[in-house]
């Protein structure tokens, strides 16, 4: 009584029933034998493919990106040369054929050679992490001793007169401080100290940070180039910019060091860039190919038959700190040489001749006009030079006289002839 039919309640019961939610399914359940990954469930899950691996690994390793990128075209290298085929089936003999064929066929150089090495050795140990024993009987090419080019001082005066604007600025830190190319493009404004007069190297080659001169001839110059370039800093802030990248995760921790004036680059380029990521506009520093063509210009315009560079100009910096009388341990550090006998090279390069000696010539010749060392008396042939027709017997004419020049000087007279 009061109660409802029996007929009803299951009626009620059924509907209930088919309001409940519905429970989730696997994947597995929905997968079909054409896919084998699915099907077989979440143990079997794909590795990410060689490449991307390669990149986690360098990275994990806190490599530099040109190291990664060189690295990566090296493998990719290795892979086509033997057909696409995965290096995990190759071993000892397919290295060997690659790293012959880049020294027989491509002529490349040892330091070039043994990048590739490295890159493969990477791979093999980091990445694949196979147990190769036969990696440490690969054997290394051999990289010659190369003597540095290395400039006069007059010569680096010619060269920067035909400079101007920004890489002359550029060109006068490279030589003044010392510093490699890329360590110059890549100042930051806080890393400039007017005060100490000193610049503060960040993450240089080896990841290792130092101290460098500034130069007190570049002072003004970059005291009004920064000027300027605050200014356009301040103007890309009122449109919403002025962003550059900051190392590792700093940006995590200073939300807003981007955009401050001590983060931004002592060398901004003219255009910005997008992340992809953050949709942001970033501006990165000077490229170093404008610098790069404008020193090449610079060189050719004054004549030089050297093959100068960028580079050159730090070579100088160090070669003629050792002439001036500086320590070597003083230069070492200066341009952040992790072994003195790095900066031992630049002892060979001394405007003093080889190891600085003396020619025995210029000594036998002491007092000869003609060897512009001193003494009184006229040349009788002016304009005779050394090797010319007269030979040795002239220059001991112009030197002594007849009596010089019967005397046997240079062997001239043959033995058992005289008197």
């Amino acid at each position: 009584m009061g109660g409802k039919p029996e007929q009803l309640r299951g009626v009620e019961r059924a509907w209930a029933g088919t309001m409940q939610p519905r429970q989730p399914q696997s994947r597995a359940h929905f997968s079909t034998s054409s896919d084998p990954v699915r099907h077989a469930g979440p143990e079997a899950e794909e590795k990410p493919k060689l490449m991307k691996r390669l990149h986690i690994a360098l990275r994990t390793r806190h490599y530099s990106r040109r190291t990664e990128k060189a690295y990566a075209a090296w493998i990719r290298r290795f892979i086509l040369f033997h057909g696409k085929r995965h290096p995990a089936e190759m071993g000892a003999a397919e290295l060997e054929s690659f790293l012959s064929s880049l020294a027989t066929d491509r002529n490349v150089a040892a330091s070039t050679q043994n990048q590739a090495l490295a890159a493969l050795l990477f791979l093999y140990k980091y990445v694949l992490e196979q147990d190769v024993p036969w990696l440490d009987n690969i054997v290394r090419a051999k990289k010659p001793a190369r003597l540095p080019v290395v400039l006069t001082r007059e010569e680096v005066v010619a060269v920067l007169a035909q400079l101007e604007g920004i890489p002359r600025l550029v060109a006068l830190l490279l030589y003044g401080a010392g510093l490699r190319l890329l360590e110059g493009l890549q100042l930051r404004v806080k890393d400039v100290d007017f005060g100490a007069r000193q610049l503060t190297i960040r993450s240089g080659k080896g990841n290792r940070d130092r101290v460098a001169l500034l130069p007190e001839i570049a002072r003004a110059a970059l005291e009004a180039h920064l000027r300027t370039t605050r200014a356009s800093h301040q103007r890309d802030l009122e449109h919403g910019r002025g962003r550059v990248a900051i190392p590792n995760a700093l940006s995590a921790k200073y939300p807003n060091a981007d955009r401050e004036w001590g983060w931004q680059w002592v060398f901004p380029a003219t255009r910005t860039y997008r992340d992809p990521k953050t949709g942001n506009l970033y501006r990165h520093h000077l490229h170093e190919t404008l610098v790069q063509r404008a020193i090449k210009s610079a060189v050719r315009a004054t004549g030089l038959t050297k093959r100068a560079t960028c580079h050159t100009l730090r070579h100088s910096f160090a070669t003629h700190l050792l002439e001036d009388g500086y320590d070597i341990r003083t230069v070492q550090e200066l341009l952040g040489h992790r072994d003195v006998s790095t900066t031992m090279i630049y002892t060979h390069v001394l405007n003093r001749g080889p190891h600085g000696v003396r020619s025995p010539a210029d000594r036998l010749l002491v007092g000869c006009p003609s060897t512009g060392m001193g003494g009184g008396a006229k040349l009788r042939n002016p304009g005779t030079a050394v090797g010319g027709p007269r030979g040795l017997r002239g220059i001991a004419e112009d030197c002594g006289g007849e009596e010089v020049a019967q005397s046997g000087f240079g062997g001239l007279q043959k033995p058992g002839r005289r008197g």
